[in-house]
């Protein structure tokens, strides 16, 4: 989760809302990506996506079983969708969203018994950190539009 705040913070600094994901395989981080759709002009360039699209085209698989995925923010809709189609095993995540999360706050996606794949979810995992870089950046938007 460490590595997936850095890549949180890196985002803030791009001005983007932190949020950082890892991929995490038997072999190690198979892919690592800061928030960034403001930068690329891209609604789907969210941690997560960029990073099961970076994996899957290493791997050279759109499916990437025998992973986990550690988020700094409860994953959104999009998200879930994209870790049920990849076949994720297991979701660790920081921070809870309780306005859009998919995981466990306002849905239960993956692990509802609907879909036909299932994924262990883990939350609250540097939850304090994670939540308390959100309002930072936040915090201080809401200054600079002052």
């Amino acid at each position: 989760m460490q590595h997936a705040l850095f890549h949180a913070e890196e985002a803030a600094l791009n001005g983007e809302i932190p949020v950082g994901a890892v991929l995490i395989g038997d072999s190690g981080v198979i892919a690592a990506a800061g928030n960034s759709p403001i930068r690329n002009h891209d609604p789907t360039a969210h941690a997560e996506i960029i990073v099961l699209r970076n994996a899957a085209a290493q791997l050279q698989n759109y499916r990437l079983p025998g992973t986990t995925l550690y988020v700094t923010l409860e994953p959104c809709i999009m998200c879930m969708g994209a870790l049920i189609h990849a076949r994720i095993n297991r979701l660790v995540y920081g921070a809870t969203d309780p306005k859009t999360g998919a995981a466990t706050s306002v849905y239960n996606i993956g692990n509802d018994g609907v879909l036909n794949h299932k994924v262990e979810i883990c939350g609250g995992v540097f939850a304090k950190k994670s939540s308390d870089l959100l309002k930072s950046f936040f915090k201080s938007r809401r200054k600079e539009k002052k």
